[in-house]
């Protein structure tokens, strides 16, 4: 196991190191002058000239490389243009409401998704199936932005019973801030149960017919107990692995729910930092992201371990 875990994390640093590569190539190869869009159309040549000096855009491009890994190694991001801030400040203040909304999201998928999965591999076939991989494929279907904005006008705006849209004010506690993200994260909670109802279900069916679970039917043992204790239990692995990614998926890509609810999240931080071609956060919330993809498999791939003995590494 400790061979495997050493193993493991001199991929994640590759993996890391070429993301770094990645991100810096790719936001130098977009298009635009940051300076000349920070100072706007009113500035003089000289004025871009000097903030270009200023910000180290006209080193020549290895030397602006080098020094971004190696700032980057010691945990510098770079300072933010816009906000003339430390990078790590800019996407630490933004990553409460986005990690909650995630977190929130993924809580819902797994309610909704995993007993209907369940249930629908027993009763295979059954009406209750149909309709649950109908309603599977509906929810994958409805874009989450329609979804956010018919849940806004019914249960914000006509019930009442939830914020419209932000993340409550300076002074908001803990409970408030989570109220204005129950309703967004219902919103990805739905969207995303249908890949895990899915999964769950396709899991369920290989081993429902294993020879393991008809044993301990043949025992005596009740239906609930073989199918909680006998069958889910061997086919947690691949539902886990869809529930780690989309989570995942939910830190990184909330961008379009986080836009209709107004949450000042990463997702809202990117879009607009590449609108401002604000190059550091670009960059900086693409190693943060990556670092958390190969960070989750990793404990996704050690849960492996935990939950069937039979797993060895």
């Amino acid at each position: 196991m400790v061979q495997y875990i050493a193993r493991r994390l001199v991929g994640m640093v590759t993996v890391i190191f070429l993301v770094l590569t990645i991100a810096f190539v790719i936001v130098r190869l977009a298009p635009g002058d940051p300076a000349a869009l920070l100072l706007g159309p009113e500035a003089s040549v000289q004025d871009a000239i000097d903030l270009r000096q200023k910000l180290g855009l006209d080193r020549p491009i290895l030397v602006q490389y080098a020094s971004f890994v190696l700032n980057a190694l010691r945990g510098d991001l770079g300072t933010s243009i816009f906000f003339n801030q430390p990078v790590t400040q800019v996407l630490a203040d933004r990553a409460e409401p986005t990690v909650f909304l995630a977190l929130f999201s993924i809580i819902f998928a797994v309610v909704i998704a995993t007993p209907i999965g369940i249930f629908a591999a027993y009763r295979r076939g059954s009406f209750l199936d149909q309709a649950a991989i109908s309603a599977a494929m509906l929810a994958a279907s409805i874009p989450s932005f329609w979804m956010g904005l018919i849940l806004q006008r019914h249960f914000a705006t006509t019930l009442g019973w939830f914020p419209a849209s932000g993340y409550g004010g300076p002074d908001a506690t803990f409970l408030e801030r989570m109220h204005y993200l129950l309703l967004p994260s219902l919103v990805l909670g739905i969207v995303n149960s249908a890949l895990i109802l899915r999964f769950t279900r396709a899991s369920m069916l290989d081993v429902l017919g294993e020879d393991y679970v008809r044993t301990a039917r043949s025992k005596g043992m009740g239906e609930l107990r073989v199918v909680l204790r006998h069958a889910l239990k061997n086919a947690a692995i691949p539902i886990i692995t869809v529930v780690g990614l989309t989570f995942a998926l939910l830190v990184s890509g909330a961008v379009v729910t986080e836009r209709v609810f107004n949450i000042p999240g990463m997702g809202n931080l990117v879009v607009n930092a590449v609108l401002r071609r604000d190059y550091p956060v670009i960059q900086g919330t693409l190693i943060v992201v990556a670092t958390l993809y190969v960070i989750i498999n990793l404990v996704v791939d050690l849960l492996y371990a935990v939950i069937d003995r039979r797993v060895k590494y």
